[in-house]
């Protein structure tokens, strides 16, 4: 799993510094988790992205995008040379996910604070339908700031849907500063209890945690509060607001990439 990561933070760095591009900070925060959803959780198979009765993934913070496409290609959806169509002119690979731009993307992205609403029609649909598939949508700590975050929460617990999981990117770094100077998140776990979910707290960049924490069954709708590192990997990026917005240049791209063992 640690190779896997590693591969995956490449591909980022690679993209994003070929396109010039920003969210690098954000997509390196979430790369653990994807490596395990895509590896080692999600029942779903490349050679077929629209298996009937598959899991579904929701990326919500979708400016992250490129992390979510460098995952993709890592786990066989699409070959890796779409990557270096990533936010370029005539490229393949928007810089806010298209799910009509290769197979493995369940939802289209844009404006902060919809995923979890879409995953939570998915959820709902899947058990009227008595499909067994699962649900999980990854959410920005940021984005929680949105009001019709908090309406889909109070929504998935009404309605128990115990086939839905949330993780929260709980990095602490958003556009502006800190989560907790702009809006104070600090209790974020006893928020989502009180709006009758099951809680699970973790260290987001742990695999085996991660893996724990999907695996647990819970008889409610279920968030992972992940406690990430913004640009996790990179040493000069960790914890930095400045990388919410910059792309590495020519020779910050070499350092990352040592410490990343290419």
């Amino acid at each position: 799993m640690n190779d896997i990561s590693k591969n995956i933070r490449k591909s980022i760095l690679h993209m994003v510094h070929y396109s010039k591009s920003s969210h690098v900070g954000t997509c390196l925060s979430m790369v653990d988790i994807l490596a395990v959803l895509y590896f080692k959780f999600l029942r779903i198979d490349p050679t077929n992205p629209k298996l009937e009765g598959r899991d579904k993934f929701i990326l919500s913070k979708g400016h992250g995008g490129a992390a979510l496409y460098a995952t993709l290609a890592e786990r066989g959806f699409f070959p890796k040379e779409y990557l270096n169509k990533y936010y370029v002119d005539d490229g393949i690979l928007p810089g806010h996910l298209d799910m009509t731009a290769v197979p493995g993307i369940e939802s289209s992205a844009g404006s902060l604070g919809h995923g979890l609403s879409i995953g939570i029609g998915m959820a709902y649909a899947n058990r009227s339908s008595n499909i067994a598939g699962e649900v999980i949508v990854l959410l920005g700590d940021g984005e929680c700031n949105e009001g019709s975050v908090w309406e889909g929460i109070m929504y998935a617990s009404s309605a128990n849907l115990t086939n839905l999981t949330a993780i929260v990117d709980y990095n602490k770094l958003q556009s502006f500063g800190r989560t907790n100077e702009v809006v104070n998140q600090e209790n974020m776990s006893k928020r989502w209890e009180s709006f009758g979910w099951h809680v699970i707290e973790i260290d987001g960049h742990n695999h085996e945690a991660i893996e724990q924490g999907l695996n647990h069954k819970a008889l409610k709708p279920k968030v992972i509060i992940a406690h990430t590192i913004k640009g996790k990997g990179v040493s000069y990026m960790e914890d930095r607001l400045e990388w919410h917005y910059k792309s590495p240049s020519d020779e910050q791209l070499k350092m990352a990439l040592k410490e990343l063992g290419e």
